[in-house]
């Protein structure tokens, strides 16, 4: 965030350069405004620019086995443009080289999901799903498993048979 805030000073100051380099060649007919004005529309474009490129830049740094698996797209009255594209600030991605399976529970698979926020540190979460009912159960330190390897009292939460996420942990092979 501090990179980014840096770079979008840079952007304005370099603008601002550009316009007084333009006034010196034109022998200073340029208005007096057009230095701040071409400066904060260059930082205006640079944080958009950082917006927009956030999730193609982060998800291009996943490791291999982790897939994202939802995205969400944000609009905003404060950012008119989004109104017409969206821009993704939240996703969630799966670690599908973590998936266990256990052979007595064949429909079940213990992994851990990945959250990650525009503004907000990654969060990982591990859990349980259940394919065969679509469900999922978060699991949190100290779960306990039956002798079958079956977890113990997990709090299912109902998901839709088509949710992203459980498509793409239970499409694995």
């Amino acid at each position: 965030m501090f990179l980014e805030l840096i770079g979008t000073v840079f952007a304005g100051i370099a603008m601002a350069g550009v316009v007084m380099l333009l006034n010196r060649m034109t022998g200073g007919r340029l208005p007096r405004w057009v230095g701040p004005v071409a400066a904060g529309l260059a930082m205006i474009g640079v944080t958009i620019s950082m917006e927009y490129s956030w999730y193609d830049r982060t998800t291009a740094s996943l490791p291999d086995g982790v897939v994202v698996a939802q995205s969400v797209e944000k609009t905003s009255f404060y950012q008119p443009w989004t109104k017409i594209a969206p821009y993704v600030h939240r996703f969630v991605a799966v670690d599908q080289l973590s998936i266990q399976r256990n052979p007595d529970l064949p429909d079940q698979r213990i992994l851990d999901l990945y959250f990650f926020g525009r503004w907000a540190p990654m969060n990982r979460v591990p859990v349980l799903m259940d394919c065969a009912t679509p469900r999922m159960a978060t699991l949190a330190d100290g779960v306990e498993f039956d002798d079958s390897g079956a977890v113990i009292d997990p709090r299912w939460i109902a998901l839709e048979s088509d949710d992203e996420v459980l498509r793409a942990v239970c499409e694995v092979a």
